[in-house]
């Protein structure tokens, strides 16, 4: 599947440059930090979506790597969509700082086709058994008119508890898109098409553009 290779290599590249990479982390949620302002924000982003009901709360969280108190999520283009734009109306996005807010935001409106292609197969639109219970039942496969994907709905709310859960227990949360654009021989392309095949030129672009993006330094290998 392209979306695990593109993951694959971009995880790959960041263990070769730092120490202390931690792999497919899951991290165990304690309840007893979400307080009654994160409570209303997820009952009302779990309502906004259509969910019926109190609002579901994950138990634990998985993320693609961790270093020291940062977290990585690498998102794919079921990440990207009109559901996943509505969580970002929160207040919680006002209370809470998160670095990818506003080009995800963007990145929700401008590639929805690529989610669709990646999303209109039964068990992404109609999601998990949980999905239809919470969400109510999803309308054909590309008919967003009355209650639309429960899969995607589901989807969109889990990444919104993401954010907030990894904030509540102490960690700096980062996402990576595979639409984000960095500059290699002249012209600009797309991260998951660069680390589909990577040559070595094309790995340093990327290995420079994550250490910027994740604001390391000290930590790096190659430093004596």
């Amino acid at each position: 599947m392209m979306s695990s290779i593109f993951a694959q290599n971009l995880l790959a590249i960041l263990n070769e440059e730092l120490d202390g990479v931690e792999q497919n982390i899951a991290m165990e949620v304690n309840p007893k930090f979400l307080d009654e302002k994160g409570k209303t924000w997820l009952q009302e982003i779990f309502e906004e979506l259509g969910g019926k009901g109190p609002f579901p709360q994950l138990e634990k969280v998985k993320f693609d790597a961790k270093i020291n108190r940062m977290v990585i999520l690498v998102d794919f283009e079921l990440n990207f969509n009109r559901y996943r734009l509505k969580t970002f109306r929160s207040e919680l996005y006002d209370n809470f700082q998160f670095p990818f807010v506003e080009a995800h935001k963007r990145l929700c409106r401008t590639f929805e086709k690529e989610c669709m292609k990646a999303g209109f197969q039964g068990r992404h639109w109609n999601g998990p058994p949980v999905a239809r219970q919470w969400f109510g039942d999803s309308e054909e496969i590309g008919d967003f008119s009355g209650n639309g994907s429960a899969g995607w709905k589901l989807r969109a709310y889990n990444d919104a508890q993401i954010d907030l859960l990894s904030r509540i227990h102490g960690f700096k949360l980062i996402r990576i898109s595979p639409f984000e654009t960095l500059m290699t021989g002249g012209a600009l392309r797309r991260l998951d098409q660069l680390l589909m095949n990577p040559k070595e030129e094309q790995q340093k672009v990327v290995s420079s553009w994550l250490l910027r993006k994740l604001e390391i330094e000290a930590e790096k290998k190659n430093q004596s």
